[in-house]
């Protein structure tokens, strides 16, 4: 694959779709030995706009019943991070008494994660689990505990499958790395 162009930034091949698609089906294999055959029905907690692609490809593989409920928390400008989260939309159904596995794009500091915790807990959620799709673990400073993860990387930044650069490159299958990255 050759290099893309996305607003002012050149990005270079990271993660190829089939690699993406089996960690994928990986995940989804650890949720339903999990979640098969439980008498509630869980909440999947797609946080907009980065994880829709990620939510979608997984709910594919779930074989237990499940509610769909989004939210959209911003904390990126550009290429960096706030530090702050922003709640953009609310959720679209009640948690309370409920199961909720929040699933996430990317991972990286933990900030996003720490702050839409809070918010389950403070709304009634009965337990949450965190489901990720990439975890910087490098770059994480929370102590909250990531549940699933499909596949770890380094602390770069990226964009594809549903990741973007200022709202641009959320529709590549493949996941690129900013060219002047190692």
């Amino acid at each position: 694959m050759e290099k893309i162009s996305v607003h002012d930034k050149t990005f270079k091949p990271y993660i190829p779709n089939s690699i993406i698609e089996e960690a994928i089906k990986q995940v989804a294999d650890k949720l339903n030995r999990d979640f098969f055959g439980c008498e509630d029905v869980p909440i999947l907690l797609c946080i907009l706009n980065g994880a829709i692609m990620f939510t979608s490809e997984l709910m594919k593989h779930l074989r237990f019943n499940c509610q769909l409920v989004c939210t959209k928390l911003s904390s990126y400008r550009g290429t960096e991070t706030t530090g702050e989260v922003k709640m953009d939309m609310n959720l679209t159904a009640d948690v309370k008494g409920r199961r909720v596995i929040i699933v996430e794009d990317i991972i990286d500091s933990g900030t996003t994660i720490v702050a839409i915790q809070k918010i389950l807990r403070e709304r009634g959620a009965l337990k949450t689990y965190i489901c990720t799709m990439l975890f910087k673990e490098e770059a994480y400073k929370a102590d909250e505990k990531i549940d699933y993860c499909a596949m770890k990387i380094k602390d770069r930044f990226i964009l594809g499958f549903g990741l973007d650069y200022d709202e641009l490159g959320r529709n590549l299958p493949d996941i690129w790395m900013l060219d002047s990255q190692d």
